[in-house]
């Protein structure tokens, strides 16, 4: 396990806590990982939560040895964007991955192997706020946004925190089985497959600006009214611009058609409805622009991977579930 200065401390004893667990369901005999965290230096290395960890081997002490790697794991955190200015850091990076039956990221750890060109030509992963500085920085690697955790080969690379641990289970499975890593995610209160992906934890839409007037007004006014009739036709005229133009501006500017910023718009108001309010999800549904319950979960599933019920339970900021009203469908 590769640490470093302000790594988040929980993208470093998550995965092991999950994985050395696997001893608990195994036969009596050896651990079922030997771990070893390595770091600039042996001893304390201070993480964002004001915690330290301990670094059994240095860089230098670790380039020493000679012998295979089952698992190199690279952690993330704050501190990942000084690591990779680490000229140690990546050397040893690079020595070990070379020798190295898998190698893992977990979170922003993903921009250290794209540093050392690990993951160019791959798929990967990391938490949602940094997928697309990823992307800019590295173009080389195709980016999957929503995944919690992604293997190419034998490299495997995780979303944000607590899917470093999701991403362990499945190396727990794909060492021990399925029964041992079943029990290894019962005894961590975990999802054995998490539903959806990590959009549902994601804020969309963050700070969305256009260039050009016409377009950057016509985003202000669908995040503001998303239940309006929001119509390419109506838009366009809202733009003084024929419906042609407008879509074609439109699409240069956000990436995106009208019709599939609307309806991403209208998740978000949605979201924000059923995180802070009580109302029904029928009510929610007209409110944010959809016609029916029915359209906004389908909508919530491509976007989301969950139901709009299934949402409210994870993220609502009601303490009291007897207090919500559930209609439709969902």
């Amino acid at each position: 396990m590769v640490t470093y200065p302000d790594a988040h401390i929980l993208d470093v004893v998550g995965p092991l806590e999950v994985l050395t667990g696997a001893k608990y369901f195994l036969p009596q005999g050896p651990a079922p990982y030997d771990v070893t965290v390595v770091a600039a230096r042996a001893g304390a290395v201070p993480t964002t939560s004001g915690l330290s960890l301990t670094a059994h081997l240095s860089f230098a002490e670790a380039m020493d040895d000679a012998g295979a790697i089952d698992t190199l794991t690279v952690s993330g955190g704050h501190g990942t964007m000084a690591a990779i200015e680490d000229p140690a850091l990546l050397a040893y990076v690079r020595h070990a991955a070379a020798r190295a039956g898998r190698v893992v990221s977990i979170c922003t750890g993903a921009m250290i192997l794209a540093e050392i060109g690990l993951l160019d030509g791959k798929r990967a992963s990391t938490h949602w706020w940094w997928c697309p500085i990823l992307e800019r920085r590295y173009p080389k690697v195709q980016v999957e946004r929503d995944a919690i955790y992604v293997r190419d080969g034998n490299i495997w690379t995780s979303a944000g925190v607590t899917a470093g641990m999701d991403l362990a289970l499945a190396l727990v499975e794909m060492d021990w089985g399925h029964a041992v890593a079943l029990q290894v995610a019962r005894y961590n209160v975990m999802y054995m497959m998490r539903p959806g992906g990590q959009s549902q934890f994601s804020a969309h839409l963050v700070a969305q600006r256009a260039e050009d007037p016409a377009i950057n007004a016509t985003l202000e006014y669908i995040m503001a009214t998303p239940g309006d009739p929001l119509t390419v036709t109506a838009l366009a005229a809202r733009a003084g611009l024929s419906e042609r133009t407008f879509a074609r501006r439109f699409k240069d500017e956000t990436g995106l058609t009208p019709a599939a910023y609307v309806e991403t718009a209208r998740v978000q108001a949605a979201r924000v409805a059923l995180e802070t309010t009580a109302r029904g999800i029928e009510q929610i549904a007209l409110g944010a622009g959809f016609q029916n319950a029915e359209r906004m979960r389908r909508a919530f599933q491509r976007h989301l991977g969950v139901s709009a019920s299934d949402y409210r339970d994870r993220f609502s900021g009601l303490h009291s579930g007897s207090d919500l009203i559930r209609d439709g469908p969902d």
